[in-house]
C-alpha cells in the first residue's frame, strides 16, 4: 500500500508538472500575441462578464535593420585633450549623445564608441527614425545659454583722424553722385547707369530697381520727393539721406496699407512678459478697468503718464505714432483693428499685459514706384566698433544642474525653469544685486528669448525662461539643456538610412525563413524519433513561445542577426533532445526498461548537453563583449536560448516523457523508438 501511495504521488507531481507546462505556455503565448490574447479576454467578457483586464499590446523591439532608421558614424576631435583624458572624454560624448537621443524618444537607440589607430569614433542607431535630419541636428548641437545684462558703457567719440577719414570719402562720394547724376541728365539710360555705378547691390542687377515703397520704408527724402515728382521723373538733384547719395527715378503709385495713429496705456503684472511690476493678474486687470472707465480723448495722454507700466511712458504720454499692419503684436493688432477712429477700447490682453488702446486716427496711404541710383556713405558706425546693448556674464548653460517645464500658477503661461549648480548659483545672486530695476537678458543660441527686469537679489538659484513657448517647444528646450555640451568637438562622418519598406521586408524574410526551418525540424523528428519526437516537437513550441515572451520583456531589439542566433538556438534545442533520445535507444538495447532507459538516457546525455551548451555560452560571452552591434544581437539572443533550451530539453521533455511512459509496454513499441527486442533472446 506504500508503495502504491507513492506512485499516486510522483503521477500526481507529474500531472502537476504537465499542468503547470501547459499554463506557462499559455502565458508566454499571450504576452508574444497580446493582440489575440485581447481578442479571447474581450469574447470571454461579453459572454459571462468576468471582468477579465486586458493585456498591453506592446510589439517587440526591433532593430535598425528590420524597422529602418538611421545609422551615423561621429568622429571625436580630441586634438586638444591630453591623451590619457581621451578615453574618458570619448565616454562623455557617448553619455550626452544618448540623452539627446532618448530626448528625441527613439525606440532602443544604440550608442557605441570604438578607436580605430588614434581616432576615436560614436557610432548612433536610431531604429524606426524617420527624420534624419532633426536626429542629426539633435545629436550635434548644443544650445547655447547665456545670461547677459546691459551694456551702459558709452560709445567713445570719433578721433580726429576718423572724422577726417570719414569727410575725405563722402566728398568723394558726393562727388561720383554728382558725375552719375551728370551722366543719366547727358542721356545716358537710367538703367544702364545704375547697373554700372550703383552701390545697391540687390536693385543694381535689375536697373535700380526698388519697386512700391510706403513712407515707413524708405528714407523720408526720398519719399518726399516721390509725393512732388510724376511718373517718369528723375531727381534734377542728387538726394542726400543718411545712408548715402540717391538719384531716384518715379514710376507710378498706388494705394497702401491704412496708416493707424494710436497711443496705449499698459497694465503688466507679475510674470508678463519684460515686466517690471508686482501686481497679480487680477489685480493688473481690476487697475486696468479702472483707467479704461476714467479714459477720455483729452486725459488719456496724462493717464498714460501717471499710470502706464510701459518704460518711458511718462515721457511719451503712451504715444505709438502711426504705424501699419504688422508692427504690434498679433492681440493688439486685432483688437485696434475692431475699433473706430477716435474709439478708446480695452482692456486687451496681451502677452505683455493689458493695454487700454486710443485709436486717434486711421488714414490710406499711398505706395510710389521708385528706382535708385544709390553711393553709399561712410559714417560712424563703420568705423566705430560695434557697441552691442548687452554684456556678457559669468553665468552660462554649463552652470546649469536641471531644466524642466512649468506652468506659471497666475497666468497658465509654459516656462522652462531653470536650477544653477553651486557655482550659478553665486553667480546669479551677484548678477541680479547689481541689476536691480534693470533688465537682465537670456539669451538661446545667440538670440534673446526674454528680458526681465530684475525685482530683488535672487538668491536659490533659480530662474525661468519666458519666451511664449508652446508645450512642445518648452519640452524640446529642456531636454536640450539638460542634455548637456559635448565634452569634446563631433563630425559627422558617415550617414545610412534604411527604409521602412526595405526593413519590412527583410523581417518577412526572416520570419518565412525560420517557420521553414522549424517545420523541417519537426518532420525530421518526428521521421526518425516517432512519439518522443512528437513530445520534443510540443517541448520545442514551449521553448520558442517562452524565449520570445523573455526578449519582450527583458527589451532584447531583435535584429536580422539576431533571427539568426534564436534560429539557430532552435536547432540546439532539438540537438539536446537528439542526444537524449540516442542514450534511450542505448538503454533498451541493453535491455533496460523503458522507464528505466528514459531516466538513464536523460543521466548520461547530461554532460555532453552541459559541457557543449556552455562552450557555446563563452563564445557568446566573448562576442556580447568584443563584438560589433550587430555580432551582439546574435550572441544574446544566442545565449537566451541555450538557456531556455536547458529548461525545455530537460525540464520539459522529461516531465512530458515520464507521463507517457506508463502508456506503453515495458519495453515500448513501435511508437516510441521502434519495436526494441532484446538481442540475446
Amino acid at each position: 500500500m506504500a508503495k502504491q501511495h507513492t506512485k499516486q504521488q510522483v503521477r500526481a507531481k507529474i500531472r502537476w508538472g504537465i499542468f503547470g507546462i501547459f499554463v506557462l505556455l499559455l502565458i508566454a503565448l499571450a504576452y508574444d500575441g497580446p493582440m489575440y490574447a485581447n481578442r479571447a479576454i474581450d469574447k470571454v467578457n461579453n459572454t459571462v462578464a468576468l471582468g477579465i483586464p486586458r493585456l498591453p499590446e506592446e510589439p517587440f523591439a526591433l532593430g535598425l535593420d528590420l524597422q529602418g532608421g538611421a545609422h551615423l558614424i561621429y568622429e571625436a576631435n580630441t586634438k586638444e585633450i591630453d591623451p590619457a583624458d581621451r578615453p574618458e572624454a570619448v565616454e562623455g560624448v557617448r553619455d550626452v549623445i544618448e540623452r539627446r537621443v532618448n530626448g528625441i524618444g527613439v525606440g532602443e537607440p544604440n550608442v557605441q564608441t570604438s578607436k580605430v589607430g588614434e581616432t576615436y569614433r560614436v557610432l548612433v542607431e536610431l531604429p524606426g527614425v524617420t527624420d534624419v535630419n532633426a536626429a542629426i541636428a539633435m545629436i550635434g548641437e548644443t544650445p547655447i545659454l547665456e545670461f547677459r545684462e546691459e551694456n551702459n558703457v558709452q560709445p567713445r567719440d570719433l578721433t580726429e583722424e576718423e572724422q577726417k577719414q570719414i569727410d575725405t570719402y563722402n566728398v568723394d562720394a558726393s562727388k561720383r553722385a554728382g558725375a552719375t547724376l551728370a551722366r543719366i541728365s547727358g542721356g545716358e539710360s537710367f538703367e544702364d547707369v545704375a547697373k554700372d555705378v550703383s552701390e545697391d547691390e540687390k536693385s543694381k542687377v535689375n536697373g535700380g530697381y526698388i519697386g512700391f515703397v510706403s513712407e515707413k520704408s524708405i528714407y523720408p527724402e526720398i519719399f518726399s520727393w516721390s509725393e512732388k515728382a510724376t511718373e517718369g521723373d528723375i531727381t534734377k538733384k542728387v538726394v542726400e539721406t543718411d545712408g548715402g547719395y540717391e538719384i531716384v527715378k518715379r514710376g507710378g503709385s498706388k494705394g497702401g496699407d491704412m496708416q493707424t495713429t494710436a497711443s496705449h496705456i499698459l497694465i503688466c503684472y507679475l510674470g508678463a512678459k519684460d515686466c517690471s511690476a508686482t501686481l497679480t493678474k487680477q489685480e493688473a486687470l481690476a487697475e486696468a478697468e479702472r483707467i479704461y472707465g476714467e479714459a477720455n480723448a483729452g486725459n488719456f495722454a496724462d493717464l498714460a503718464k501717471e499710470n502706464s507700466t510701459e518704460p518711458g511712458a511718462e515721457v511719451t504720454g503712451g504715444s505709438l505714432g502711426t504705424f501699419g499692419p504688422g508692427a504690434m503684436v498679433p492681440a493688439f493688432e486685432e483688437a485696434l483693428n475692431t475699433a473706430k477712429a477716435g474709439e478708446i477700447i480695452g482692456p486687451v490682453e496681451t502677452e505683455y499685459g493689458y493695454h487700454i488702446i486710443y485709436k486717434e486716427s486711421e488714414t490710406p496711404s499711398t505706395e510710389y514706384e521708385i528706382s535708385l541710383v544709390h553711393i553709399r556713405k561712410l559714417t560712424a558706425t563703420d568705423v566705430l566698433p560695434f557697441q552691442d546693448p548687452w554684456m556678457p556674464t559669468q553665468l552660462s548653460g554649463k552652470n546649469l544642474d536641471r531644466a524642466e517645464v512649468v506652468t506659471d500658477s497666475q497666468t497658465g503661461q509654459i516656462q522652462v525653469s531653470l536650477l544653477f549648480d553651486s557655482e550659478g548659483t553665486a553667480l546669479f545672486r551677484d548678477i541680479t544685486e547689481r541689476n536691480i530695476n534693470k533688465q537682465v537678458a537670456i539669451f538661446l543660441d545667440g538670440s534673446i528669448i526674454s528680458a526681465p527686469v530684475v525685482q530683488t537679489i535672487i538668491t536659490d538659484g533659480r530662474a525661468v525662461i519666458t519666451g511664449g513657448f508652446d508645450l512642445t517647444e518648452a519640452r524640446i528646450l529642456a531636454q536640450r539643456l539638460n542634455a548637456g555640451a559635448l565634452p569634446v568637438p563631433v563630425d559627422l562622418v558617415s550617414q545610412q538610412t534604411v527604409g521602412a519598406s526595405l526593413g519590412a521586408a527583410s523581417f518577412t524574410s526572416s520570419v518565412k525563413a525560420g517557420i521553414a526551418g522549424i517545420i523541417f525540424i519537426m518532420m525530421f523528428m518526428m521521421f526518425f524519433y516517432r512519439l518522443p519526437g512528437i513530445i520534443s516537437i510540443a517541448a520545442l513550441m514551449v521553448y520558442i513561445a517562452v524565449s520570445l515572451a523573455l526578449m519582450k520583456l527583458i527589451g532584447v531589439t531583435l535584429t536580422l542577426a539576431g533571427i539568426a542566433g534564436f534560429i539557430l538556438s532552435i536547432g540546439m534545442a532539438v540537438d539536446a533532445n537528439v542526444l537524449i533520445f540516442e542514450r534511450m535507444k542505448e538503454e533498451l538495447r541493453d535491455g533496460k526498461s523503458l522507464k528505466g532507459a528514459v531516466e538513464e538516457g536523460f543521466l548520461r546525455a547530461w554532460t555532453s548537453i552541459r559541457d557543449g551548451n556552455i562552450s557555446t555560452l563563452i563564445t557568446c560571452g566573448f562576442l556580447m563583449f568584443f563584438g560589433s552591434s550587430f555580432v551582439k544581437g546574435f550572441a544574446i539572443t544566442l545565449s537566451l536560448g541555450i538557456l531556455v533550451s536547458l529548461f525545455s530539453a530537460i525540464t520539459v521533455t522529461r516531465i512530458m516523457l515520464r507521463f507517457v511512459v506508463p502508456w506503453f509496454k515495458e519495453r515500448g513499441n513501435v511508437l516510441f523508438l521502434g519495436a526494441i527486442k532484446n538481442e540475446e533472446a
